[in-house]
């Protein structure tokens, strides 16, 4: 039996409608947003293993890395890390007994409160500064940024890995999606 020719447009049409999908479900996946899960523990308590997110890649396109803000990166393992982004392009970073200091200025990081509560003895995090992690550095230069997990005393970071060249980071992620019951933004 031979299909009518208002069958083959049909065919046609549909073949037509999902092939666009598919190029626009492309075209978001790998210029604007891609879903990336939480491979570890060095982002704890923000973030636990398993958590699935999504990451902006376009934010960076159009402006660069903020203090604080949650970066997926190239690390030189050949495997993508998640971390906070600590230092940007003219900070001095340092850190003496648990209290961060940019250019010599305490800063508050609200978001290792709850953690740092719950720690019975020595601090969250060790004393260094960025002298410590590479000497010939003053400052930050530009391009890159200087990164921590949340969960410091076992997050392999900048303070193992080095500064981070701003054209390794694929894109900030701030929201869970999942498990279901744990969908949230977060700070």
């Amino acid at each position: 039996m031979e299909k009518t020719e208002k069958e083959k447009n049909e065919l046609w049409e549909w073949t037509k409608a999902l092939l666009i999908a598919f190029a626009i479900a492309a075209f978001i996946r790998y210029f604007l947003f891609t879903p990336i899960v939480v491979d570890g523990d060095s982002m704890m308590p923000t973030l636990e293993n398993g958590d699935r997110m999504i990451v902006n890649k376009f934010s960076y396109k159009i402006g660069e890395p903020d203090r604080f803000d949650i970066v997926v990166f190239h690390a030189p393992e050949q495997k993508d890390y998640i971390k906070r982004v600590i230092g940007v392009p003219g900070d001095f970073v340092e850190y003496k007994d648990d209290q961060l200091y940019i250019n010599g200025e305490p800063i508050d990081e609200p978001y290792l409160d709850a953690y740092k509560a719950e720690i019975s003895e020595g601090n969250l995090t060790g004393d260094f500064s960025l002298k410590d992690i590479d000497p010939s550095l003053d400052v930050i230069p530009e391009g890159y940024v200087f990164v921590m997990g949340d969960n410091r005393r076992f997050s392999k970071d900048s303070r193992h890995i080095g500064i981070v060249d701003q054209k390794e980071i694929i894109g900030n992620t701030n929201i869970i999606f999942w498990p279901l019951n744990e969908i949230e933004i977060v700070k």
